[in-house]
């Protein structure tokens, strides 16, 4: 068995993390995808995400149909920081056998030595790189070990979608439509 595991804080999600996350189904043969939202990244300790419940329902609507995806809320559930090395751990007791594929932003790739317990990580996960439009590609640390995708190019990220929130704009061509009720209708990030 093939198992996607992709985390982030999906702060809000949008089609971007969807098309990643479908590139991922597709080129690496995985049979289920599971999404991660954070508690609290460790690269990120001064930003406040939304609250775990909200970006919760929003992953739920934006997943609604798509048999193959789901929603682990295990980081929510811990709190504090999210560590990925506790994730994936928790993976392989659950899945003893399968292989893990952990979704990243080519932007992570250099990071990766600096991620709790790295070595270890290393060893029970292999990386399924993000392209972001018009980036290069970044060569994996040793002892890493991962793939690019080629993935569908779209630019967008959540802190783009804040912002379009904040100013008023449209978000329906950049999130699910699902997705852009709740922001408006609760008035997030604004």
């Amino acid at each position: 068995m093939k198992l996607g595991l992709f985390g982030g804080s999906f702060d809000p999600v949008h089609l971007g993390h969807l098309l990643v996350a479908q590139a991922a189904c597709e080129e690496l043969g995985l049979d289920r995808m599971f999404f991660i939202p954070a508690a609290q990244s460790p690269f990120k300790p001064g930003q406040q995400p939304m609250p775990g419940a909200m970006r919760l329902r929003m992953l739920r609507l934006a997943l609604a149909g798509k048999s193959a995806y789901e929603v682990d809320a295990q980081e929510l559930e811990r709190g504090g920081v999210s560590y990925t090395i506790d994730t994936v751990r928790d993976y392989g007791r659950r899945f003893a056998g399968a292989e893990l594929f952990y979704l990243i932003g080519a932007d992570h790739v250099a990071k990766l030595p600096q991620w709790r317990e790295a070595a270890e990580l290393a060893r029970l996960v292999e990386f399924a790189v993000i392209p972001r439009p018009g980036e290069a590609a970044v060569a994996f640390p040793a002892p890493f070990r991962g793939r690019r995708l080629a993935g569908f190019p779209l630019g967008v990220s959540s802190s783009e979608i804040r912002s379009r929130a904040r100013g008023g704009l449209p978000l329906e061509p950049l999130v699910p439509a699902a997705v852009a009720e709740v922001v408006r209708n609760n008035g997030l990030y604004l």
